[in-house]
């Protein structure tokens, strides 16, 4: 990060140039014009605090850069010190040149030297919470799946709590989607199935029943046979709604004992599975959140540990970084091919991948996608890619592993979750509230004004890079130690406000029928 522009009161610049290539420079606090921000530059118009200035003057045409890569072309002239954003800048063709594995980063020899208190299941995944999920196969079993769940709610209104005598069970936790039926029975059904036996299955559950209608494509015969771990029950083979409810209420009941019997203990770092997530981004993410936690995950995968980056139409741009890291050519040729999906399919429906970023990210400075891709993209750290899987599809290798998802941060947590995190680290910059029951996510703002006025949902502020109080290496550090405290039973803000039954959100691909 280069800060060579003058300084404000406080002692830190007014401007973030990251790279010495960069025609643009991020504007740390709100710049009115005609700012003498000194070296000869003025500020041409008013610059919201996280926007681009112009550090040159630019030609239509001309090659915008940020991170030292092109972010886009001005769409007209652009002035020194002009305000750089929608209104001139854009992006038509393209090309980024690809190479495979040519990272001179060495391979990570884990140093398995950090332990958190964790959940051991009988086949020697390791739990950070431990749950009672009541999952269904069809949106039409979706009430009962909540009614069954609502029985053991702890009442806002009262002190009743269901779940008073059992400390260590963490919740009853109805998670119900929008589909099952209607759907094609290849590749949609596939993801459907592989999501809710990822959570079925999922280290954060200790018992989980599946509820189905009975007649739905969605079969419930066809999901996780042969586990006899899991309860599954049919409305119409139940007798009904009432009869499927008490015994959906009658099978929790009979595993509460054994559930709460169930007690942390140490386990290695090398346990943790760590979604990486960003909404709601601003133009600071790629400067303070996004790079710290890709410190933190640096350090994971260091102690032998798993990261899970995705969201591969925000990938879109900044994949060719990505492919130079990769283990082997495989992976990073299998990483182009789902960019390439994502392309066809972007111009199947008559859509460009560039309508990301949302209005919420160009508000906080972020214009174009190949923009958004590069700062994103640090989330990952500096690790090698050890592999790139499907859509809900578990990881074969620990590292840092690539999910192909959609961006909409509901269906990428999803389908993290169902491959295995037991974990998910969230950055923001204009403030996202959510959560991912079973797994706690901790909740990371860009910037310090955010984090306080919007303190009761972010678990750490990383502003303090951009206030110069602390280096991205030591905020890298502090969410590392955060994540491991949760992760051994510290509730993060998203607990505290219960979020975490709506965001469950499979990725449904393919027609309605």
């Amino acid at each position: 990060m280069h800060n060579d522009t003058p300084t404000t009161q406080q002692g830190t610049s007014l401007l973030i140039r990251l790279h010495p290539k960069d025609s643009v420079a991020i504007a740390r606090i709100s710049i009115s014009a005609e700012t003498d921000l000194g070296q000869g530059l003025i500020a041409q118009d008013r610059i919201p605090a996280g926007h681009k200035i112009a550090l040159e003057a630019m030609p239509k045409g001309a090659n915008v850069l940020r991170y030292g890569e092109v972010i886009g072309r001005a769409t007209q002239d652009i002035s020194r010190g002009g305000h750089v954003h929608s209104h001139n800048l854009a992006i038509d063709t393209l090309e980024r040149e690809y190479a495979y594995a040519t990272s001179q980063t060495p391979l990570t020899t884990p140093r398995c030297d950090r332990e958190f208190m964790g959940y051991v299941r009988p086949n020697g995944d390791v739990g950070t919470r431990n749950y009672i999920g009541i999952l269904t196969t069809v949106n039409c079993s979706a009430r009962v799946a909540r009614a069954i769940a609502r029985k053991f709610e702890k009442d806002p209104f009262s002190d009743h709590d269901p779940l008073a005598e059992y400390p260590n069970v963490d919740g009853v936790v109805a998670l119900t989607h929008k589909t099952g039926c209607g759907m094609s029975d290849e590749g949609p059904l596939r993801i459907l199935r592989r999501v809710i036996e990822g959570y079925a299955t999922h280290p954060n559950m200790s018992h989980v029943v599946v509820i189905g209608l009975g007649c739905e494509v969605n079969q419930i015969s066809g999901i996780l046979q042969g586990n006899e771990a899991v309860r599954r029950l049919t409305i119409q083979k139940s007798g009904g709604t009432r009869k499927t409810v008490e015994s959906g209420i009658e099978f929790v009941k009979g595993v509460l004992d054994e559930a709460n019997a169930i007690q942390r203990r140490t386990v290695p770092a090398s346990a943790l599975k760590l979604a990486l997530i960003c909404g709601g981004s601003d133009g600071y993410s790629g400067i303070s959140a996004n790079p710290a936690l890709g410190k933190a995950s640096d350090l994971i995968v260091q102690q032998g540990g798993t990261v899970i980056l995705s969201e591969t139409p925000e990938t879109w741009g900044a994949e060719h970084l990505l492919t130079r890291r990769a283990t082997t050519q495989e992976v990073g040729e299998k990483l182009i091919e789902r960019i390439q999906w994502w392309r066809d399919y972007a111009d199947l429906h008559g859509v460009s991948l560039d309508a990301n970023p949302s209005p919420g990210n160009k508000a906080g400075g972020l214009t174009t996608i190949l923009e958004k891709s590069l700062g994103a993209l640090a989330k990952g750290g500096e690790t090698r890619l050890a592999e790139v899987i499907e859509y809900a599809e578990k990881p074969s290798k620990a590292g840092l592993i690539f999910m192909d998802a959609p961006g909409y941060d509901p269906v990428q947590v999803t389908g993290q979750i169902a491959g295995g995190a037991n974990l998910v680290a969230f950055t923001t910059g204009r403030g996202s509230v959510s959560g991912s029951k079973p797994a706690p996510t901790v909740k990371l703002a860009t910037n310090t004004p955010m984090f306080q006025h919007m303190i009761e949902d972010m678990d750490l502020n990383c502003g303090t890079i951009l206030d110069g109080t602390e280096s991205i290496e030591q905020c890298g550090t502090r969410i590392f130690e955060t994540l491991l405290a949760v992760a051994s039973g510290e509730r993060s803000k998203s607990e505290t406000l219960d979020f975490g039954d709506e965001e469950f959100a499979p990725w449904t691909i393919g027609p309605v029928i």
